[in-house]
């Protein structure tokens, strides 16, 4: 169970640390806090759609599910929350991976 831990967390650090921002936030909806356990509960069950017992397709569910959710979670957040939490990963060094990255621009003085 810690290999796959391990290897679904390197799939999706960034995200996982914009979700938990996403989920300490004061105006985070109940959906959000509902589906983050959900995501949670699905990665430490031992109940798969497809058994870890299998070699490759076992683990193959997981490292394709659990992203998914994530990213998706992401993406439905209201505007406002999602500003919030790039911003909070911004300030922190991190501006996140994958398709919810939001760019920052820490520089705008033109160049002569």
């Amino acid at each position: 169970m810690w290999k796959r831990l391990s290897v679904i967390w390197s799939l999706v650090k960034g995200d996982a640390r914009l979700l938990w921002y996403a989920v300490r936030h004061p105006l985070a909806p109940p959906w959000l806090k509902w589906g983050t356990a959900g995501v949670v509960l699905y990665l430490v069950s031992p109940v798969d759609l497809i058994p870890d017992v299998i070699p490759v397709i076992g683990l193959l569910d997981d490292i394709i599910l659990v992203p998914l959710a994530i990213r998706w979670l992401l993406k439905h957040l209201p505007d406002n929350i999602r500003n919030d939490i790039a911003r909070q990963a911004a300030g922190t060094g991190f501006a996140g991976s994958g398709s919810t990255a939001t760019p920052v621009v820490t520089d705008v003085t033109p160049r002569k």
